[in-house]
């Protein structure tokens, strides 16, 4: 292998749980709703999978579904899709749907998985090629840049900038056409067998890694080191 392809969302970093999330914005709009409120409505807001990187949502109502097909296609829609879910639970104030959305994309609303930096570093040593192949609408380099980890990357490849989504092909050979790299000696990690599955199509080798909260898996990514040899 000369290149790795890596997920952002539940394969190099975890976005915070909902409540952290809903807390947080709260907290920024001076609103301090009862605990058993906060608590209430985080969960509704996971259940209607309003979170980007979190849950998918139990049920996509019939308004939002032509959205929620394309929401990774443009930042527009990625906004759009996930808003339009959001506005399914009661908020004390109509402008905490969009502070919710602004939240998601900050730094400090994602972790990296522990193992991580190592994999990244290690990869860099060894002189293979790093991609970042991600469905998303959003510029997710300020996260990369925050957590210390933008110096092993060499390439972003994010949906909304192409106007393809993942798991179609086309977005796989332009983070190969990137990094100089063959798809049939390149890697793609991810947590989403569907999407991030379609490498296979182009002939790329494919690892999935499972999408658990950060302190749940502590050395997910490490395997990643033997199959590249």
């Amino acid at each position: 292998m000369t290149a790795v392809l890596f997920d952002f969302s539940g394969t190099l970093f975890r976005i915070e749980s909902a409540e952290s999330w809903l807390r947080a914005v709260l907290d920024e709009a001076g609103i301090a709703p009862a605990e058993a409120e906060v608590t209430r409505t985080a969960r509704a807001l996971e259940a209607a999978g309003a979170l980007p990187g979190g849950p998918a949502p139990v049920r996509v109502p019939a308004e939002a579904a032509g959205l929620w097909t394309v929401r990774d296609r443009s930042a527009e829609e990625h906004r759009a899709a996930y808003t339009a879910l959001a506005r399914q639970v009661p908020l004390p104030e109509p402008g905490l749907y969009d502070a919710l959305y602004d939240r998601h994309m900050t730094p400090q609303a994602w972790t990296c998985y522990p193992d991580a930096p190592e994999v990244l570093r290690t990869l860099r040593e060894r002189g293979i090629a790093v991609g970042v192949v991600s469905n998303i609408g959003w510029d997710l380099r300020p996260v990369f840049r925050e957590h210390g980890l933008d110096r092993y990357v060499d390439a972003y490849v994010l949906s909304y900038e192409h106007g393809v989504q993942k798991p179609d092909p086309r977005l796989f050979a332009t983070a190969c056409e990137a990094l100089g790299a063959e798809p049939a000696a390149t890697l793609m990690v991810g947590d989403d067998r569907r999407a991030d599955g379609g490498a296979a199509a182009l002939g790329c080798r494919v690892h999935f890694v499972d999408h658990l909260p950060a302190g749940q898996r502590p050395d997910g990514l490490r395997p990643v080191l033997d199959l590249v040899g």
